[in-house]
């Protein structure tokens, strides 16, 4: 048994797709959390359970990893703070005011985001073909962002809760290609300490929602909405998707995360009875020509 799932934790495509379940399942669960937990509980108790998790399976190597990071203090804080803690903020923030559908379509910039943040940082070149790819991509978002009527962008008549979710991606991306110069860590060392880091970061965040007056902590079935969030999503999706970063790079596992909206669409439809239109249609499309473009045909090219 213990060879199959060695085998299975060296199998790049595997792991992303069940990455991308796991996340396409986080947007149903943030969905089902509204009116029963406030969006940074959900961040804060996450991150709390991921903890208390990790630490427990490797609390004896802890001070040990911690002398490979001490010299990444910036990089570690700026990880897990902004790119897991800053990005789910803003995820949950957005599962208040926009779909389930939207939430998963949206998500389909970050490849672009990805890759058009390589280029710039690594000093990539990007071929005619990939720079096409990618702008359809962003094109495919345009569309579900502006509900299929794109000239609404010159009345700014977008919902605050697609630029949330906007804003998550870009915190997202720029975590996915810090995962690119990570220290020679293995995956659950340094998960258990960027979640240590996240946890952290999310404190200030409940303060804030406290000051507010706008605090809601669950109760009743809202429970196994926290537990499902923490232990799929937070702990198995992370781990899974660092470990598909190291077999392959942050541009391909980034391509992956495009297969998110897909699964949102068929989940929210079967389990929120939300409505699939012809601009989720479309801009599903745009994105799935993009993909095709960035990573088929462009690699036949270099």
């Amino acid at each position: 048994m213990s060879r199959f799932f060695n085998w299975c934790y060296a199998q790049a495509p595997l792991l992303l797709f069940l990455t991308t379940l796991g996340w396409a399942g986080n947007a149903i669960a943030g969905k089902l959390s509204v009116n029963e937990i406030s969006p940074m509980v959900v961040v804060w108790m996450r991150w709390s359970i991921v903890v208390l998790l990790l630490v427990s399976i490797r609390r004896q190597k802890m001070v040990q990893d911690f002398q490979i990071l001490k010299s990444r203090q910036i990089w570690l804080w700026l990880m897990g703070g902004l790119g897991l803690t800053g990005f789910n903020a803003l995820f949950y923030l957005a599962a208040q005011y926009t779909s389930a559908i939207h939430l998963g379509l949206i998500q389909s910039v970050m490849p672009a985001l990805i890759i058009f943040g390589v280029a710039v940082i690594f000093r990539v070149r990007l071929s005619i073909i990939e720079i096409a790819g990618c702008s359809l991509t962003i094109m495919g978002v345009v569309v579900i962002v502006t509900k299929g009527d794109v000239l609404s962008l010159i009345g700014a008549d977008i919902g605050k809760g697609d630029l949330f979710m906007l804003g998550a991606c870009v915190l997202y991306a720029g975590y996915t290609i810090g995962l690119r110069v990570r220290p020679a860590l293995d995956g659950m060392g340094m998960m258990t300490w960027l979640a240590i880091a996240a946890w952290v970061g999310s404190f200030p965040l409940l303060a804030i929602e406290y000051s507010y007056g706008t605090i809601q902590f669950p109760s009743g079935s809202a429970w196994l909405t926290i537990l499902f969030i923490a232990i799929v999503p937070s702990f198995l999706s992370q781990l899974f998707y660092m470990r598909a970063v190291d077999l392959t790079s942050p541009n391909i596992a980034g391509i992956y995360t495009n297969m998110v909206p897909v699964y949102v669409s068929v989940l929210a439809v079967l389990v929120l009875g939300e409505q699939f239109t012809a601009s989720h249609a479309i801009s599903l499309m745009l994105v799935g020509s993009g993909l095709w473009l960035a990573t088929i045909i462009a690699p036949k090219y270099k």
